[in-house]
């Protein structure tokens, strides 16, 4: 049986400068597509519960309207959080949650985005039972580093 204990070995260097390098915008819209990966995992423990999906429809309309309102923006964040909060233990609709309060707050802080992707890893490796856990989370976190490079090419 896995350790439930996700961690990152060490910092994704790699990621990071590739983030560092890449506009607002672009990291935003990275944030939303990494979170809505495993957005499934969070909407079927809790349908009713939308604040998550709210959360990445307030980043949307932020890049579609270009209009910042802190208050909006925190409020969105706060709320995906405290869904992640109420699912209570350590699974993938929690760590989705967590993903989506990261992404939304991307409208404030750039490097926000890299934690929507790292808690879409670890929703992953929270729904992996099989030994290959580590390989769908390297696979994710191939993925996201590509999609983030072909989203800067765009």
């Amino acid at each position: 049986m896995k350790n439930l204990k996700f961690s990152l070995a060490h910092k994704d260097e790699e990621m990071l400068s590739l983030i560092k390098n890449t506009d607002k915008k672009t990291l935003a819209v990275w944030a939303i597509d990494c979170a809505k990966r495993v957005l499934p995992y969070f909407e079927k423990k809790n349908p009713k519960d939308q604040r998550p999906r709210q959360a990445l429809k307030t980043l949307q309309k932020w890049l579609q309207t270009g209009i910042f309102k802190m208050e909006i923006i925190r409020k969105a964040s706060l709320d995906a959080h405290a869904a992640a909060r109420e699912v209570g233990e350590d699974n993938p609709a929690r760590s989705t949650a967590r993903a989506c309060g990261q992404a939304v707050a991307t409208a404030h802080v750039p490097r926000h985005a890299y934690g929507s992707a790292v808690y879409a890893q670890q929703a992953i490796y929270r729904a992996t039972k099989s030994a290959d856990v580590e390989n769908k989370v390297a696979k994710e976190r191939d993925w996201q580093y590509q999609h983030l490079i072909d989203l800067k090419k765009a």
